[in-house]
């Protein structure tokens, strides 16, 4: 099937393609497999996965090299090309709302007729196609289906992305699944005023990699070897990581969203907002 797949960690990068195949095995022997393409860092050796146009030329590279060797299966590839990026909003209707009786209760401070439910492709930490879903107040939605948009064609991994119910709404534990999300009708950690995600207007993303980092604390704690490390634009990349002024951070102030990154006192490098209510 391969041979010969080269270095994977290396102390130069004159040679820098690398990659993962991941093969499927049953009792008939191989059943499938799949390449993940990746490129050595000129500046540690180590691995970083390749997105976007450059991972499905890998990929296309990688099954060409296959065929010319004669090392191609007889099998189809389980690894397919990119879809195109899809995305849809809807109201709340009877069967969402009943699913939402944990995130969206009485005495919260938008009606579920202001919300919108979104489902959108995502790109998963292996490059694969996925489809999320999102609540999100309606004044955003469009916009919010648009910055997405925007990040599958960048090829920005993002882990999961869930309705806080599947978590019974409770933040620790998304936090914990590294889990994307939005609405949540919830305080502010540690304070009685609303959380702009209890009005549908903040949105967290991956945040195992992109931590809430205070004194003295992380969360989620699963995120504490992100928390210190360096999110200037010339740093070397992170998987899933947002970092100062970069695609995801402009993405979300072309809408007019402020990135948690950017606070002074604490740092909620998952966390973009809407501006603050009056």
């Amino acid at each position: 099937m391969s041979y010969g797949l080269g270095n994977f960690v290396w102390y130069h990068d004159r040679q820098a393609a690398t990659g993962v195949l991941s093969v499927t095995l049953d009792a008939d022997g191989v059943v499938g497999k799949s390449w993940t393409p990746a490129r050595i860092s000129p500046v540690d050796g180590r691995p970083m996965p390749v997105t976007g146009a450059d991972r499905t030329r890998a990929v296309a590279d990688f099954r060409n090299r296959q065929r010319c060797t004669g090392l191609a299966g007889e099998r189809g590839e389980a690894q397919e090309d990119d879809p195109a990026y899809a995305s849809s909003v809807s109201r709340i209707d009877a069967d969402l709302a009943d699913r939402m009786r944990r995130s969206h209760r009485p005495g919260c401070p938008v009606p579920l007729r202001d919300l919108r439910y979104l489902r959108m492709t995502h790109r998963d930490f292996e490059g694969r196609a996925r489809t999320g879903e999102m609540v999100v107040h309606r004044r955003w939605a469009g916009q919010v289906r648009e910055v997405f948009g925007r990040l599958y064609a960048a090829g920005f991994p993002i882990a999961r992305m869930r309705l806080v119910d599947d978590y019974r709404a409770d933040d620790d534990l998304s936090m914990a699944d590294n889990n994307t999300s939005g609405f949540n009708c919830r305080r502010v950690a540690g304070q009685t005023s609303w959380s702009q995600h209890a009005f549908g207007e903040a949105i967290d993303i991956n945040p195992v990699q992109n931590p809430y980092v205070r004194p003295g604390r992380v969360d989620p704690p699963a995120g504490r070897p992100f928390a210190g490390i360096d999110r200037s634009r010339s740093a070397p990349f992170w998987l899933g990581t947002v970092r100062n002024d970069d695609l995801v951070v402009k993405a979300f102030a072309r809408m007019g969203w402020g990135w948690g990154g950017y606070w002074v006192s604490s740092k909620d490098y998952q966390h973009f907002e809407a501006p603050r209510r009056p």
